[in-house]
């Protein structure tokens, strides 16, 4: 059998799905397709904005733009650039992009467990029976000179509430995050059902900044799981595979 869940690529398109649903708008940081009018309109609003393809994996491509005294601060990796107007800054990322699409979005000030930026992958699944649950909750724990949390990026592979602890965040509020989070992935993955057919699993990238609020970063239509794998429990690992070989997922 094989692998038969749909699979979405466009940022963009995600986004307007989740902005449409007044319940989890609230999580979704403030979106934009890139082009100079809509980078002068955040650059207007935010200190600091993420410029990442709309078609991209993985966390590669990401650029974190700040305002820094006199003018404006790129960083890619941990390749730092500065410009001195947003017109340089503009044509900096214009240059970049090329002719691939872009978006800009607000960016997080992220929680940090012992000094490193995380973010959570929340993972739903549907049932056998058609059910949206959200089976896992696991961490990626940034490389502080990156931009992006991702495994592939030089990240770590966390457990939820030992993440949340080392961000010293109270025990009762990691389990009123954990139980708000599970509920906004089904109510992503209803969302999503609403748009298209045939979703099976989804991955949502949720970020925590400092106050504990919750942002959707992105959704991911083709989660990977066998990070996963490096935790020294694997049983995360198998629950998500026992709920994904119904529609072909091997691994």
């Amino acid at each position: 059998m094989s692998y038969n869940s749909s699979s979405i690529k466009s940022k963009w398109t995600k986004t307007k799905w989740l902005n449409e649903d007044s319940s989890i708008k609230r999580y979704v940081p403030y979106t934009l397709p890139f082009n100079k009018v809509n980078l002068n309109i955040m650059m207007a609003n935010y200190n600091t904005v993420i410029f990442k393809p709309t078609d991209g994996t993985g966390g590669k491509n990401i650029i974190r733009i700040r305002k820094i005294n006199g003018g404006y601060q790129k960083q890619l990796n941990s390749t730092v650039t500065t410009y001195a107007s947003i017109s340089s800054l503009y044509r900096g990322l214009s240059r970049y992009a090329g002719s691939r699409p872009y978006l800009l979005q607000k960016g997080i000030h992220l929680a940090k467990c012992n000094g490193k930026p995380f973010d959570i992958r929340v993972m739903v699944q549907k049932t056998r029976q058609g059910i949206w649950v959200s089976t896992a909750l696991f961490t990626k724990i940034g490389n502080p000179n990156k931009v992006a949390t991702n495994y592939n990026q030089g990240g770590t592979i966390g457990t939820f509430h030992k993440t949340m602890r080392g961000a010293r965040f109270a025990p009762a509020f990691n389990l009123q995050l954990e139980s708000e989070l599970k509920g906004i992935g089904v109510a992503v993955g209803k969302n999503f059902d609403r748009h298209y057919k045939g979703f099976k699993e989804l991955g949502l990238d949720v970020g925590v900044d400092s106050r504990g609020w919750p942002w959707i970063l992105e959704v991911n239509t083709r989660p990977q799981i066998y990070p996963l794998k490096t935790l020294k429990d694997h049983s995360l690992y198998y629950k998500v595979l026992s709920y994904g070989r119904q529609y072909g997922r091997t691994k």
